[in-house]
């Protein structure tokens, strides 16, 4: 009787925590299609951590963000350090303000197989195998791995509370771990094009890749 409560039990947690609904797991990937297909432009606030492979050492740092498709984005990191990193759909661009040094390289197509795919690219399929994970955090959880095994990363989590965007994890092809909460995210906002326009500072250290 007690093994027959215990397992009783177990599958009524099982089924609040989500894990035996599939049509709830197939909503949480078809939120993460909506957002790449409906989700035109958005700005938001941002913190990012990233955690050595080794689970010890830290970086936290943080910033804006804005975003409009097709390909454009801009993340301004305000702390600990100044940078600035833009596309403006034919090329990134990244300034260190502290280095007096700015570096771009082609955007190409690599955009469609990194994590900023998600915030600027098209369809996320079919360069990602998408997969709905436990929710956790107060949010609901889609998993997207690269279909292609020499990226320069493992797999992307996506977070959403509710419609709302609220965190990206990464894991790179290092073992690094990269985590972005969004904060006050504003989707299809109204984002001059100006903001994704980069013009090297005068005097600054430009280097092609």
């Amino acid at each position: 009787m007690n093994t027959h409560r215990t397992i009783r039990r177990a599958i009524l947690l099982l089924a609040g925590a989500g894990l035996l609904t599939p049509a709830r797991a197939q909503d949480a990937v078809e939120r993460l299609r909506a957002f790449v297909r409906d989700t035109k432009s958005g700005q938001s606030a941002f913190t990012q951590v990233v955690t050595a492979a080794d689970g010890k050492r830290r970086r936290t740092s943080s910033g804006e963000f804005a975003f409009a498709r097709p390909d454009r984005f801009r993340f301004v990191y305000r702390k600990p350090f100044e940078q600035t990193l833009v596309s403006d759909g034919q090329k990134v661009w990244l300034h260190d303000p502290d280095l007096n040094q700015v570096s771009s390289r082609k955007l190409g197509q690599a955009l469609a197989s990194t994590p900023a795919a998600l915030l600027a690219g098209g369809a996320l399929e079919p360069a990602f195998a998408l997969a709905a994970e436990p929710s956790a955090e107060g949010l609901e959880w889609v998993k997207a791995t690269p279909q292609a095994r020499d990226g320069a990363f493992q797999w992307m989590r996506v977070g959403f509370r509710g419609a709302e965007l609220a965190v990206i994890e990464v894991l790179d092809s290092f073992g690094q771990r990269t985590r972005l909460e969004f904060a006050r995210f504003e989707a299809n906002a109204a984002i001059p094009a100006e903001r994704f326009r980069f013009v090297v500072p005068p005097g600054a250290d430009l280097v092609e890749q």
